[in-house]
């Protein structure tokens, strides 16, 4: 108190006076400054809670290994990120991989990696590139099956207002993909006015895909399921080789049509100079064996189980290519991802790019929408509401 300073005056020279107030002078800025950090941190955590609900998986299993936990701690922000406040999660297969422990993980992990929401707190460095609480979000991150989700400002797709939060996070995953698929992963092998084939266009990737393959002025030879042809006959392909369906799973029968024969017929012997396949397994001939003279094989699914190994000499016979891509090499910096997101949603809210979102499942039934993925019963986008 006042004492206690007339005594250091009375006891001091005036050259030890002047060290003492700079010396309290920057105690105090110290003191202003982390009030100042802990007033920040708790305008951004105030309206968030500490725990949430989220899908964990805590050893690889079947659907029934994800289990939804009340009480799961909330994702920290991190410096130049945003805590998202989701509204949807994507179910898609590679979440499935995951969970079986097909694709490795530490465990335990929250499950999803594809969700959309509202921005609920933002980081001075999210705040410095323009982002808001409240603005309307997709992204594609590790955790999206929970209430709250911590992104990275990088990875955030601002989602336009003619565009619902339903579809944009459709996109993220399946559309980005798709995008990747049909504009890059064919290495420019495959020109416009040539025939691609594409592997289950009823399904949610490869409907994206094959919407955009004609975008990109493409021919679409399609294979779908005869109670999924409905949904291909709307996509635009040029031919569908339609096929008998494998009760419970999520692929056609592909041994039901000869489909090489089939793709010979429609090329007039040529081939397509690529293939999107998806399904893994049981197309890995019919793909390589339905490619023209330097096409492409793009493996990048496993919906019938992996592709297994073989000889790259069985690729000499047409000097053709094979790739296995993953969408994180296709948008690796802020401008790669935003420039294949932005089309994509010009094309929706121009028309030319048609959604479908199957159906919906409340978050506390995470088994039952992995289940419903993988007996093959979705005929578009599968959500969680949250």
């Amino acid at each position: 108190g006042k004492g206690y300073l007339l005594l250091i005056h009375n006891l001091i020279s005036e050259r030890e006076r002047a060290t003492v107030v700079v010396m309290l002078s920057a105690i105090s800025r110290r003191v202003l400054n982390s009030n100042v950090t802990v007033s920040r941190f708790s305008r951004y955590m105030s309206t968030i809670p500490s725990t949430m609900t989220a899908v964990v998986v805590r050893e690889p299993g079947d659907a029934s290994a994800l289990l939804v936990e009340k009480d799961f701690p909330t994702p920290e922000m991190k410096p130049g990120g945003v805590i998202v406040k989701n509204e949807f999660a994507g179910i898609n297969f590679i979440d499935t991989y995951h969970r079986k422990g097909l694709y490795p993980r530490d465990y335990p992990f929250v499950g999803g990696q594809e969700g959309g929401g509202i921005v609920a707190s933002v980081s001075d460095e999210a705040a410095a590139q323009g982002i808001k609480e409240g603005d309307r979000v997709a992204y594609s991150v590790f955790g999206s099956y929970a209430e709250y989700t911590a992104v990275p400002a990088a990875k955030l797709l601002p989602v336009p207002d003619g565009v619902g939060i339903d579809v944009a996070t459709s996109c993220v995953v399946q559309g980005l993909t798709a995008h990747y698929l049909t504009t890059s992963a064919h290495a420019d092998l495959i020109k416009p006015g040539e025939w691609t084939l594409i592997h289950g266009v009823s399904g949610g990737t490869c409907q994206w895909a094959a919407q955009m393959a004609k975008l990109r002025g493409q021919k679409v030879i399609g294979t779908c399921a005869k109670g999924k042809r409905d949904i291909a006959e709307k996509l635009g392909c040029d031919e569908l080789i339609v096929l008998d369906e494998v009760p419970g799973t999520s692929y056609e029968d592909y041994e039901s049509v000869d489909v090489v024969a089939r793709v010979m017929e429609i090329t007039e012997g040529e081939g397509v100079k690529s293939v999107v396949d998806g399904i893994g397994k049981s197309t890995m001939d019919i793909s390589i064996n339905s490619l023209a003279r330097r096409g492409i094989f793009i493996s990048f699914g496993n919906a019938s189980g992996a592709v297994p190994a073989f000889p790259v000499l069985r690729l000499i016979g047409k000097s053709a290519y094979v790739t296995r891509p993953k969408l994180l090499d296709y948008t690796t910096n802020r401008e790669e991802l935003v420039g294949r997101a932005d089309e994509i949603f010009g094309w929706l809210m121009d028309g030319k790019l048609s959604v479908a979102v199957d159906t919906t499942f409340p978050l506390e039934q995470a088994a039952a929408g992995h289940e419903y993925l993988e007996a093959g019963k979705s005929k578009g986008k599968v959500l969680y509401t949250i």
